[in-house]
């Protein structure tokens, strides 16, 4: 198997997983209460990490992968894992809000959204790791107005629960 395809397959079946655990978060949170914010804009994220995911496929399944740019790929997982950690069963794709207290531990007493950190971040490194810069670059736009749109909306959201 070539490398780019490892790893894409890799990316994919982490991103099936962690959708997963999400619509399973998403279902109890909503059974305990919590409403879910501006559901407008979530089929364009959806959109968006779809597209990049599968134009990834379309050119990168076949390349080398960096072995500088992979090591800052396994070091983001890391960082994932400390935010799903940190969040438990409050972590989701969507806005989803309760009246509870806000995490403030794990890389939450250091960020206000690091969870869009690592997204910004990986968005930009698997690109790099398979010698696609360009792709970096666009999808990196792409995703920073979906993300200007998302935050403004959780921000709103859970400026009640701060």
């Amino acid at each position: 198997m070539a490398e780019g395809a490892l790893l894409l397959a890799v990316i994919t079946l982490q991103r099936i997983l962690e959708l997963g655990l999400s619509a399973r978060n998403t279902r109890r949170l909503l059974q305990r209460g919590a409403v879910e914010i501006a559901p407008g804009h979530y089929p364009l994220i959806v959109a968006l990490h779809t597209a990049w995911l599968g134009v990834l496929w379309v050119v990168g399944w076949n390349l080398e992968v960096s072995g500088v740019w992979l090591t800052a790929y396994l070091a983001l997982q890391l960082f994932r894992l400390w935010i799903l950690a940190s969040l438990g069963q409050r972590w989701t794709t969507r806005i989803i809000v309760f009246d509870e207290p806000l995490v403030r531990r794990g890389p939450y007493r250091f960020l206000r959204h690091p969870n869009y950190l690592l997204v910004v971040l990986e968005i930009a490194v698997v690109p790099l790791a398979l010698g696609l810069p360009w792709l970096a670059v666009i999808f990196s736009l792409l995703n920073a107005g979906v993300l200007l749109v998302r935050i403004r909306a959780e921000d709103r959201a859970l400026a009640a629960f701060r």
